[in-house]
């Protein structure tokens, strides 16, 4: 039984996914997930999955980023990019980080199911202007390298780290304390090849989907 796994936090998307899925596939099993951490916890609970729809623009994704880390805690586990950004550039980018298709959110239904059966057959999809596009830099290729280096709990903290959070509300929302914070977050640092909290943010930030934009949220 074809088991598919959806993250993304528009319910009306989500519904178009399923009336799709259900008629490509009348037995499949689907799982919806609509924030980061619904989605880390649905990875986890059922890592052989067939394919996951992932939206880059649900919040807390932050860009490639989420992207990077799932193909590297998952290897197994084949990502489609959903995405209402759909220039040429961002699904070539998608591609090079690990994504066996891009679907831009404007496709219609027959469009939509054409690309999901031919990755659920284990082939590569998208517009062919991806293709096309650019390829990400080697800069970029080696920030997604240390970003796959991070534990999930890392991993986690940084991306608390890129919304401007604290050590004491990381420890809050994590749930741990904040010597242990100061702990991950020296591996991070060490990890991304950081001196300092803004200068791991704004390496990470090259994952944005607008590098400029992140860089311009972080420096004063």
């Amino acid at each position: 039984m074809t088991t598919l796994l959806i993250a993304d936090d528009h319910p009306l998307f989500r519904e178009a996914l399923r009336g799709v899925v259900a008629r490509l596939l009348p037995q499949a099993v689907l799982r919806e997930a609509d924030s980061t951490d619904a989605l880390y916890a649905l990875v986890e609970a059922d890592p052989d999955a067939d394919l996951l729809l992932l939206d880059l623009n649900m919040p807390g994704a932050q860009g490639f980023s989420v992207l990077v880390h799932l193909r590297a805690q998952h290897p197994q586990l084949p990502v489609v990019v959903v995405s209402a950004r759909e220039e040429a550039g961002v699904m070539r980018r998608a591609l090079d980080h690990g994504a066996m298709g891009f679907i831009p959110k404007s496709a219609d239904a027959k469009t939509l199911a054409e690309a999901l059966r031919h990755v659920l057959d284990g082939d590569r999809w998208a517009p062919a202007a991806a293709y096309a596009a650019p390829a990400a830099s080697d800069a970029e290729h080696d920030v997604a390298a240390r970003v796959r280096e991070l534990t999930p709990q890392q991993f986690r903290v940084l991306q608390m780290l890129g919304a401007g959070m604290l050590n004491k509300q990381i420890g809050y929302e994590l749930n741990v304390s904040e010597a242990t914070v100061k702990a991950h977050m020296s591996a991070i640092l060490r990890k991304l090849g950081a001196s300092n909290r803004t200068q791991a943010v704004l390496i990470a930030g090259r994952l944005a989907i607008d590098p400029a934009e992140s860089k311009a949220s972080v420096e004063p």
